[in-house]
């Protein structure tokens, strides 16, 4: 793609990176609501928060989803960008066993968590440039 200046390149960095990182939430805020159980038993084993019923997880995930309905947008990016790293800052902290035996299945795949982190730290970092499709262009 050719682009006029630098400024177009980097909005569509940005775009890509808050569709992915969208995405990927999504699926893991739609997995609460699918399966609570499951959640209910990620709490458990890596935030060792026992005993979290359907209604509680159910609560987190529209919290969840409407934290991530403004991130996709836009709106209001440092909260909303700022509370897409913290919770994915707390998911790949808290998985840091795994991380000690990294050639024992499944963990390697927890690895992914890292470069994701680091694409949601960059976009929190450069939220002001991120204005395409956005709801709220602040001009830089």
């Amino acid at each position: 793609m050719a682009f006029k200046d630098d400024s177009n390149r980097v909005g569509v960095a940005l775009l890509v990176l808050r569709v992915t990182i969208f995405l990927v939430m999504l699926v893991w805020t739609i997995d609460k609501f699918v399966e609570p159980q499951h959640a209910s038993k990620i709490m458990e084993h890596f935030y060792f928060i026992k005993g979290v019923g359907n209604s509680i997880i159910y609560i987190i995930g529209a919290i969840e989803l409407a934290i991530l309905g403004a991130f996709i947008v836009g709106f209001a990016k440092r909260w909303s960008y700022g509370l897409v790293l913290l919770f994915h800052a707390v998911s790949t902290l808290s998985s840091f066993k795994q991380y000690l035996h990294p050639l024992v299945a499944p963990n390697m795949l927890f690895f992914a968590a890292w470069p994701m982190l680091g694409a949601c730290f960059a976009l929190y970092y450069l939220r002001d440039l991120d204005t395409l499709w956005a709801v709220y262009r602040r001009r830089v």
